[in-house]
């Protein structure tokens, strides 16, 4: 090794658990990592593009091609006939020819390079990486999807038409790890895929360099809700996943039963009814002389009628399971005792499985406050919104860039106009009259729900700018949003944004157990299963409001995305197959 190849500490950071050095470190320098020329690394990724180019054969020696111990005779027997056939009486031919054949070498492959661009996931850069056919043949290494880990030098890019592209490569002279693919059955490839045709991989698509951006974007996002949670004093808490209490009072479709479903209609009086009388024609059928076949069907069918009773008491018995489509209500428990809590998890709903915004598992950021009101949350949530937007502006600027140029060019503008603009705010009837006011295709009443296009047109055509709607129908929200005094709105808002609509929805809990109670019974809720609801009004009662965040709708608006399956890691969907 010469003394321009000796190595030289590398002042590079090592990924601490993995003793390599991320790309991201590499591509963030200033310089694009020109001053690290000369210093050794390991490097680790998977192969995103690659080409192979051929180098010059070396010439061949002059004796290539005779071995030495053949004399001068035996190479003229070989080549002239005349000689041939005089030699051939006294030494042998095919003794000759055998030997020559078995001593001449077969001619060398011809050497190249592989020249690599490996990502590793930690930035939208790739690095170039040349690896010469001494080192690993081409074919084992330059297939996309590829996983390999070398160690070599940093180098100038040793092909002219790559300069443009990097600024250095690494020169492998170690391949530490190769992790090889099987062409025929992996799915991606050095073209560009469409999104929908990655759903089906969702095992393998955050490898491609849009997915990768997106994963870090939602990065960005749950490290600013939980930067935010932090600097204003909010104790994180797990709320359940599944539960016995409807937290929304309506999401009656989320029911997951123990057992499964009995028809509807059924009763146990009606079936115990049924068994007395084939109990009846049980006694006639031993009393009479009936054949013993039609005694062992009546004995067979009363056995399974009460096998029948049986299973519907049970199911009578059992405790309803949800899954929860929010967490507020536990976390008001918590908020009771602690103050300001907050959580971050899956939520679940029932949807169409062709919706573009919604699945059946959602993640939800989501807020409670103790001592607070209607007001006090739409101020909260605002201030949310505004810190979210700008953390991931600024610590995702190369990630945001990329979508800009690859997915929607609007994207950083959306984000700023959160960040730094004001948002309007209106009740519900107002929003109801700007509506009719503005013609839009489908007509809103009052008491009906805003639709994804009445939201557009407040959100992107009217205001054009977030819009805070608030004072919604009672009937619209949870059946523990505090009732107006007019009696038919209650204190909910609903954030809405361009592009992706309702990204928050919020309330101040009705904190007097009378109107709550009267809540429960006038939507027909069980209300044993809001006791322990029913308590914190009971004993020390406090005014508390929240708000659940939908954080897969924002990764939309994030990114510029236009259908959640491609925003989240592992989408789930309703009659839709899920890894």
């Amino acid at each position: 090794m010469t003394s321009e190849q000796a190595p030289v500490e590398s002042p590079l950071p090592l990924s601490k658990y993995s003793k390599r050095v991320a790309l991201d470190s590499i591509a963030g320098r200033p310089d694009g990592g020109a001053g690290l020329i000369g210093r050794r690394v390991v490097v680790g990724g998977w192969v995103k593009s690659s080409r192979e180019f051929k180098l010059p054969a070396p010439p061949a020696p002059p004796s290539a091609g005779v071995p030495k111990d053949i004399s001068c005779v035996e190479v003229l027997q070989t080549k002239l006939p005349f000689f041939r056939s005089i030699i051939k009486v006294f030494v042998g031919e095919q003794r000759i020819r055998d030997k020559i054949d078995s001593v001449i070498l077969p001619k060398p492959p011809q050497p190249s390079i592989s020249i690599l661009q490996i990502g590793d996931g930690s930035c939208v850069s790739s690095l170039q990486v040349v690896v010469d056919s001494a080192l690993a043949p081409p074919a084992h290494v330059m297939q996309t999807g590829t996983c390999i880990l070398v160690e070599g030098a940093f180098q100038k890019p040793s092909l002219p038409e790559r300069k443009e592209k990097h600024t250095i490569e690494l020169k492998a002279d170690k391949l530490l790890h190769l992790g090889t693919v099987d062409p025929d059955r992996y799915p991606l490839s050095k073209k560009r895929l469409p999104l929908e045709l990655l759903r089906d991989s969702a095992h393998f698509r955050p490898r491609t360099t849009t997915v990768a951006s997106v994963t870090r974007i939602r990065n960005g996002l749950t490290q600013a809700a939980f930067a935010f949670f932090r600097e204003n004093g909010f104790l994180h808490v797990q709320a359940p996943v599944t539960t016995v209490t409807d937290a929304s009072g309506g999401a009656r479709e989320n029911l997951l039963l123990v057992a499964a479903a009995l028809p509807d209609g059924v009763k146990v009086e009606t079936i115990r009814a049924s068994i007395k009388e084939k109990s009846k024609k049980v006694e006639e059928l031993r009393r009479s002389d009936s054949n013993k076949e039609a005694l062992a069907a009546a004995v067979q069918d009363l056995k399974k009628t009460t096998e029948l009773a049986e299973l519907v008491e049970g199911e009578q018995r059992r405790t309803r399971t949800y899954l929860s489509a929010s967490g507020r209500l536990h976390l008001e428990s918590h908020a009771s005792a602690l103050g300001n809590v907050c959580s971050f998890g899956p939520r679940f709903r029932a949807c169409a499985p062709e919706s573009r915004k919604v699945l059946a598992e959602m993640w939800m950021v989501e807020i409670e406050v103790a001592f607070s009101e209607l007001e006090d949350a739409m101020q909260c949530a605002v201030d949310f919104l505004k810190f979210v937007c700008r953390w991931i502006m600024q610590s995702s600027a190369e990630d945001l860039k990329f979508m800009a140029k690859r997915v929607d060019k609007h994207v950083v503008d959306r984000l700023q106009l959160i960040a730094e603009g004001p948002f309007e705010k209106i009740t519900y009837t107002e929003a109801v009259k700007v509506l009719k006011q503005a013609k839009n295709e489908r007509i809103v009443e009052w008491g009906a729900p805003l639709s994804e296009e009445h939201e557009a047109v407040l959100a992107e055509e009217v205001y054009k700018k977030p819009v805070v709607v608030y004072n919604h129908p009672k009937e619209l929200k949870p059946f523990n949003a505090r009732c107006s005094d007019d009696g038919e709105t209650c204190a909910a808002f609903d954030v809405i944004v361009p592009k992706v609509g309702t990204v928050i929805r919020g309330s101040q809990s009705e904190e007097r157990l009378n109107m709550l109670s009267g809540r429960i019974k006038e939507l027909g809720l069980e209300k044993k299963q809001y006791e322990w609801y029913l308590d914190l009004r009971r004993h020390g009662t406090v005014k508390c409001s929240g708000f659940s965040f939908a954080f897969d709708t924002f990764v939309l608006y994030a990114t510029g995305l236009n259908d959640v399956r491609d925003a989240t890691p592992f989408p789930r969907s309703i009659g839709q197959p899920n890894n």
